[in-house]
């Protein structure tokens, strides 16, 4: 944790505040969105297809969930550009961009910096100049049309987990924050830090708040969160696929590693973080719900039997 917080705190002045301006505006669009929400299930009748998040009975736990490759198959940008373009957001040679993207994301299982770069300036030039409730809507359309079947099975159910154990659980991604928002909501969890696109008057601009909420600008997000929230990240779980997100998973006090790149896999042998990967059926270290998660509060009830329950078939 140290080495990685270390290079997060050597980052140039210029960067650095960039960095911590992009995790302090997700954090702060993800609170906002989630008082949103509130009143709006206070309002509203509760809808059985999408029931709100039960209140978590640990207030100082929460589990921390990267998007692409960990929770979704591929990357979620590239879908979200796939679904623009069918609604005539840019044209046929931006697609095959994105196209290629994704086919490299989903080859290599790992994010390259510059197709990361790309995207972003694509995404941002697209959506300049639209609204944002528009762009709200499309997302939950887009949701429906490519990602609801690309949610990989054994991390949804990682993160029932953590939620019938009674934690918080966010979805911490470079994606916007509204696709972040869409996806969150879908899988029951609490709500999501993205990447803010910077609006006036319900219109993008076309820049950004800070940068793209990728490698230490996630940690600086849960961070801040954190702050927010009153947890504990000793007592919190992370996951991800990448080592670029390995700031994240080492500000936590349990660091989870699902479908790992080879830096990241070498990395988890080496720190001995447990490791899942749904890809291949390969064996892997199993993942249980953290102990801690459990102390005190009998929401920790149905994990831990899920959790003996297995260790009694080892």
């Amino acid at each position: 944790m140290l080495v990685h917080m270390a290079r997060l705190r050597k980052l140039p002045q210029e960067k650095r505040s960039s960095t911590v301006l992009a995790g302090t505006a997700a954090a702060e669009a993800a609170e906002a969105a989630r008082a949103s929400d509130a009143a709006v299930t206070t309002a509203e009748p509760e809808s059985p297809e999408h029931p709100a998040p039960a209140p978590a009975e640990d207030p100082h736990g929460a589990a921390f969930f990267d998007c692409d490759n960990t929770i979704v198959q591929g990357a979620a940008i590239f879908y979200l550009g796939r679904g623009l373009y069918k609604r005539k957001f840019f044209s046929h040679r931006e697609l095959l961009r994105f196209a290629w993207q994704q086919a490299y994301f989903r080859l290599h299982g790992a994010e390259h910096a510059g197709h990361m770069a790309d995207a972003k300036e694509s995404a941002l030039s697209i959506v300049q100049g639209h609204r944002v409730e528009d762009l709200e809507r499309i997302c939950e359309e887009i949701f429906e049309e490519y990602i609801a079947e690309k949610i990989w099975p054994g991390t949804r159910a990682l993160v029932r987990m953590h939620l019938e154990a009674g934690q918080r659980v966010w979805l911490v991604t470079a994606a916007p924050q509204e696709a972040a928002r869409v996806i969150a909501a879908r899988l029951g969890m609490t709500g999501a830090l993205g990447t803010v696109a910077e609006a006036l008057g319900g219109i993008y601009t076309g820049r950004l708040v800070g940068e793209t909420l990728h490698g230490p600008a996630k940690a600086e997000a849960v961070k801040a969160l954190a702050a927010r929230e009153g947890l504990d990240l000793s007592h919190c779980a992370a996951y991800s696929d990448s080592a670029n997100d390995i700031p994240m998973l080492s500000m936590v006090g349990h660091p989870y590693v699902i479908n790992p790149d080879a830096e990241l896999r070498r990395h988890a042998r080496e720190q001995g973080w447990r490791v899942r990967d749904f890809r291949t059926g390969r064996k892997a270290a199993r993942i249980g719900i953290p102990a801690a998660v459990g102390i005190g509060a009998a929401a920790g009830g149905t994990a831990a039997a899920v959790a003996l329950h297995r260790n009694r078939q080892r």
